[in-house]
């Protein structure tokens, strides 16, 4: 189902699941803010892909997450300090005027069909990253948190994809990386694209601990 979405741009991928806080002062997001929190306090959260955030005129990714807030205080002066919570993704189908701020058009994305991801194929995966961390923590001698801690756990039934997602973002990968993961058709192909992304940040911690 389409809808029109208030949009605020960001200079990172965000993945469902997160949470989101956020200092409001510029007018138009201002504007933005105050009309969902006066009805429905949900908003649509884009990466920016080339150009910046404040002022407008950046381009803008198309795939997203919706923001909920669930905590904010009014600042005065149209300043506001929010807590969200991110939830289901979304696809721009087309961008709007920015004015009085950013809005496009909106589908919600849930995962396509796809090949199966077992909970044997997600725990690989767990274990390169733990090692990873295993080999930080011995170049710093340092004691590694418990596994459980570091990398959370499944919840009671929680699809494969958003497992992915909640891994994801406790690993140190990159901004493209996590868009990639968060742009990714179906599970297995989220999967793929984590694994490349452990594989590049590995990659780099061994380069930088070999000089």
């Amino acid at each position: 189902m389409t809808s029109v979405t208030p949009m605020f741009p960001l200079e990172m991928a965000m993945l469902p699941g997160e949470e989101l806080p956020l200092r409001i002062f510029e007018p138009r997001y201002s504007a933005m803010i105050a009309q969902c929190l006066a009805g429905e306090p949900v908003f649509g959260v884009v990466m920016i892909a080339a150009g910046r955030e404040v002022g407008g005129g950046e381009a803008r990714h198309d795939v997203g997450v919706l923001a909920r807030i669930v905590e904010h205080a009014d600042l005065g002066e149209g300043r506001y300090r929010l807590r969200c919570i991110l939830g289901h993704r979304i696809r721009v189908t087309e961008w709007l005027t920015d004015a009085p701020y950013p809005r496009a058009t909106t589908v919600p994305w849930p995962d396509e069909a796809g090949p199966s991801v077992t909970g044997a194929d997600i725990a690989a995966v767990e274990d390169t990253v733990m090692a990873l961390f295993e080999r930080i923590a011995a170049a710093r001698d340092a004691t590694l948190p418990p596994r459980e801690d570091l990398l959370g756990g499944p919840e009671p039934g929680q699809q494969a994809g958003d497992r992915l997602y909640a891994l994801a973002a406790r690993i140190p990968i990159g901004q493209a990386d996590r868009y990639a993961v968060l742009a990714a058709p179906n599970a297995q192909a989220r999967l793929e694209a984590l694994r490349e992304a452990v594989e590049t940040v590995a990659a780099m911690v061994e380069f930088q601990l070999s000089e």
